[in-house]
């Protein structure tokens, strides 16, 4: 797989799978557009992806929430590098916090999560579109295996999740003729530093260790550069240039005992 002289836009790149995306796309020769919500693990990421000749790493602070930062976030990437080759929807702007159906807050969330996981990726899609249709580029969305299997504990996630997937399945007719594919990786558990930064404890991580070992075909949890590997294989032009309209589950084999 060479990426040598793409530009890969990835949001929700400034830690977990997005910045292992960043980082395994930067490996393989492409530029990177680091983004998120923190400056200093912006920062970070980029500088983890050091300057080479004719390769580059851009960091844009955005929150996919609001409009006026996804438009500027495109217009900074086309200024910086002039195109986009690649574009990775790893929106995490939804949040991650549980509230049980009924219970107060619970449409609160709703709305969060859908206008997160999904609405903001159809408004970066939108503004990255015509630049892809120029470089007959593809995209890669990042879903889940919440999209296949219910979790009665959140579904608004589940519902924004399979919601992302019938997109990519639309998407993929409408712009086959464009010359522009389009997939999704959808992951389970994945050890990302999410878990602790929203709950505060390292109880919930290290359950879900517990229970994917004890579980999972494979015996163990996901890791970032488990589903970096997958988006490198899809966003590959020798790898995957007949491949559209995938929901490529990345899960250790969850979904065989779900």
């Amino acid at each position: 797989m060479d990426f040598n002289g793409k530009v890969a836009l990835i949001t929700g790149s400034s830690s977990g799978i997005g910045e292992a995306i960043a980082i395994k796309l930067w490996s393989l020769g492409a530029n990177v557009v680091i983004t998120g919500r923190d400056d200093k693990r912006i920062a970070q990421v980029v500088d983890k992806c050091q300057t080479r000749d004719n390769q580059r790493a851009l960091g844009v602070r955005a929150d996919l929430l609001v409009d006026k930062d996804i438009e500027e976030l495109v217009a900074k990437t086309i200024k910086e590098f002039g195109k986009i080759n690649i574009l990775v929807n790893n929106s995490t702007a939804g949040g991650f916090a549980i509230v049980p159906f009924g219970e107060p807050g619970y449409l609160n969330m709703y709305d969060m999560q859908m206008n997160g996981e999904l609405r903001a990726i159809q408004v970066v899609t939108q503004l990255a579109l015509p630049h892809l249709e120029l470089t007959k580029g593809n995209i890669v969305n990042i879903s889940s295996i919440g999209s296949i299997v219910p979790n009665i504990e959140n579904p608004p996630f589940c519902m924004a999740k399979s919601g992302l997937d019938m997109f990519t399945k639309c998407m993929a007719i409408y712009l086959g003729p464009k010359g522009v594919r389009v997939n999704s990786v959808n992951p389970s558990a994945t050890k990302t530093p999410v878990f602790e930064r929203r709950t505060g404890s390292t109880k919930l991580l290290e359950s879900l260790v517990t229970h994917c070992r004890e579980t999972y075909p494979l015996g163990r949890i996901g890791e970032p550069q488990d589903m970096a590997e997958a988006v490198a294989f899809l966003a590959s032009e020798r790898s995957a240039s007949f491949i559209t309209g995938l929901i490529m589950p990345v899960d250790g084999g969850a979904l065989l005992v779900a």
